[in-house]
């Protein structure tokens, strides 16, 4: 399991909006601009988190999106899953279909331990956290 493109936009623009704190809608034309990433191909991916319950939109000249509920209600995981589905943690690091126990690819078992690491990272992580880790120690999205 390594993170799609569209999961890295669509983690980078929720830590975004996280980290704005305002509640405010802000616009994916913004969004797109200040990350660096395309506007049709983030809209996108803004639009499944949508439809995942994980933003809010709002049409108009005013319009935009934002969190959907508190960040730190929000975990990484939710967030991925929307748009990568829940088998991403279950996927082969080589990409073999049927790899496991019984049939596994050469790197099956380091990678079943860091993916089950990186997992529960995911879980126990909120979109809060990473939003204040990236205030406290000015960290870079872009």
């Amino acid at each position: 399991m390594l993170l799609s493109k569209s999961a890295i936009y669509g983690l980078r623009a929720a830590l975004y909006i996280a980290s704005l704190k305002s509640g405010e809608y802000v616009t994916v034309r913004h969004i797109s601009e200040e990350l660096g990433i395309s506007f049709h191909f983030l809209a996108k991916i803004l639009q499944s988190l949508t439809q995942h319950g994980i933003l809010q939109s709002f049409r108009g000249p005013n319009g935009g999106v934002t969190l959907a509920k508190p960040a730190s209600e929000i975990r990484l995981d939710e967030l991925l899953n929307a748009i990568d589905g829940p088998t991403m943690f279950d996927e082969c690091i080589m990409g073999l279909p049927g790899c496991g126990h019984e049939r596994p690819c050469p790197l099956h078992s380091q990678w079943a331990l860091a993916q089950k690491q990186i997992k529960e990272l995911f879980e126990n992580t909120t979109l809060a956290e990473q939003a204040d880790r990236i205030e406290e120690l000015d960290l870079r999205l872009k």
